[in-house]
């Protein structure tokens, strides 16, 4: 009998990270934070597609990570080799090459913002799983034909603090992110996406934004995580996100 190989095992810790939509929701909320102020964000205000809708284009990052992770190994393939051509017509288009720092930017993004998501909302993560976590986006870069990464969890850690250091500026196009985003959120969910990603994010994007250091959430998510329980966080999201999003986060509850 031919079994179908999945591209993250079955019961990986990969798999309860991205299979509620609570993580997903500070993955994405995290990740926004983070991308506003990456140098190489010029190439996605090249399109015109980022600025002209952040929350999707964003969204819709996060969601096909998602997919590449709940797919079989053929499956997962496809779809990154599918990002891969996308993003070399956009260099084809603008006749330069996006760097090759920029893709493993992004990359580092997913693995953080799962990690810190996850031990925000659930638990502390074992050094085993970080590696899990590390090791399945990994995977993604290798089919991405990415150079450089790391070879394993505790490497990545170091490279990552360069990164933070070295791949981020705060510039016009931050502020114009930042703006764009309160502008398709409403200024009531704009509030609580900052104060989110103040629990999230690492120093240094923290200190780049000029952050304060408490955060309104720190008081919410324990009655948060008491209405997951029971089932009543619904309400909670719907303050969260806008109405033409709710339909989709529902869909990612799978575990």
């Amino acid at each position: 009998m031919h079994t179908i190989k999945l591209f993250v095992p079955e019961h990986s810790i990969v798999r309860k990270i991205w299979g509620k939509s609570d993580t997903v929701m500070f993955i994405f909320a995290g990740s926004a934070a983070e991308f506003a102020l990456n140098k190489a964000v010029d190439w996605l205000y090249f399109t015109g597609k980022l600025p002209a809708d952040p929350i999707g284009r964003l969204f819709s990052t996060v969601t096909y990570a998602r997919s590449i992770i709940f797919a079989d190994l053929e499956t997962s393939h496809k779809s990154i080799d599918k990002i891969t051509s996308i993003h070399t017509v956009v260099e084809q288009n603008r006749n330069a090459a996006i760097p090759d720092w920029a893709y493993r930017d992004v990359l580092y993004m997913l693995i953080h913002y799962s990690i810190a998501a996850y031990e925000l909302l659930e638990r502390k993560l074992t050094d085993e799983e970080k590696a899990e976590v590390y090791n399945v986006f990994y995977e993604v870069g290798s089919r991405m034909r990415l150079k450089q990464l790391p070879v394993n969890y505790k490497d990545w850690t170091i490279d990552y603090e360069h990164h933070l250091q070295n791949d981020l500026e705060k510039s016009r196009f931050t502020k114009d992110l930042f703006n764009q985003y309160k502008k398709h959120l409403g200024a009531f969910r704009y509030y609580l996406l900052i104060e989110v990603e103040k629990l999230l994010v690492p120093k240094r994007v923290h200190q780049l934004l000029g952050f304060n250091s408490f955060s309104m959430m720190s008081i919410i998510i324990p009655s948060y995580k008491f209405c997951s329980v029971l089932k009543l966080d619904g309400f909670l999201k719907g303050l969260v996100l806008p109405t033409k999003y709710k339909a989709q986060i529902r869909d990612l509850d799978i575990v």
